[in-house]
């Protein structure tokens, strides 16, 4: 494996990520598609599934590459437990991630053209592209971001842990499963950005590309969704691996 590799599968990973992501909240919120409204004000559901799968099939389609981090946050917390490889590769993977989301907004934005020109709604479109608090608390929306970014990391550490015996095949598939829980049980102060690249590179797009009657990209809240998953994810990778794991030593 080599940095260029990484940065392909990254680029690829992600880009599949955010197309089939935002994709799912623009078929829910943009004016005229089949899956308007969510299904009978089942809208979070459908929403939170969708980013579930769409993690999912990104994994399936570069795990085997670059172990399909797709998300800065996660390379900043093996970063974290020393993990001299992802060190070594940063800078690739940090490129791919935000190449991948920029350009799977890019695509997300042609595919919904006719709808985004169809809504009104200046927020629901920024929406598909980027995260936005429901209750706006700087502290406490950084908080609930740290706390769902922690979630992920000590979830992927234990499912990918080679005790657990489901990292092969179904690996993917439960980080799917993963996010698709923190989604249902933590998503609803902030949208669960619990990924950097997933906000800021769509949220870029938002900005730069001719959005049909967008309005701000809503840059003062943008820091959030950057930040509190750095830090959650450090202390994710942290506790599973410094302080849960020394106790499990010898088991398996």
């Amino acid at each position: 494996m080599n940095g260029m590799t990484i940065l392909s599968a990254e680029i690829l990973g992600t880009m599949i990520l955010i197309l089939l992501g935002d994709g799912v909240v623009a078929n829910v919120v943009l004016k005229g598609n089949k899956g308007e409204g969510g299904g009978g004000g089942g809208a979070w559901i459908v929403i939170t599934a969708g980013w579930g799968f769409a993690v999912a099939m990104a994994v399936y389609t570069v795990g085997w590459v670059s172990g399909a981090h797709i998300n800065p946050a996660v390379t900043i917390g093996l970063m974290a437990i020393g993990d001299a490889n992802v060190i070594q590769y940063s800078l690739f993977y940090f490129a791919g991630e935000f190449i991948g989301a920029f350009l799977g907004a890019l695509l997300v934005l042609l595919a919904y053209w006719d709808h985004f020109k169809a809504t009104e709604d200046q927020g629901l479109k920024l929406a598909v592209f980027c995260t936005g608090p429901a209750i706006r608390s700087y502290a406490w929306n950084f908080i609930t971001e740290v706390i769902g970014t922690a979630m992920l990391l000590v979830g992927v550490l234990g499912i990918f842990n080679s005790h657990n015996g489901i990292a092969g095949g179904m690996g993917p598939y439960a980080v799917g499963i993963l996010v698709f829980a923190i989604g249902l049980g933590l998503g609803g102060p902030t949208g669960y950005a619990i990924n950097p690249a997933r906000d800021l590179g769509p949220r870029i797009a938002h900005a730069v590309l001719p959005v049909p009657g967008k309005g701000g990209s809503d840059w003062g809240y943008s820091w959030i969704p950057v930040f509190g998953p750095a830090v959650g994810a450090i202390i994710g990778a942290w506790a599973y691996t410094f302080v849960f794991a020394p106790f499990w030593a010898g088991l398996g």
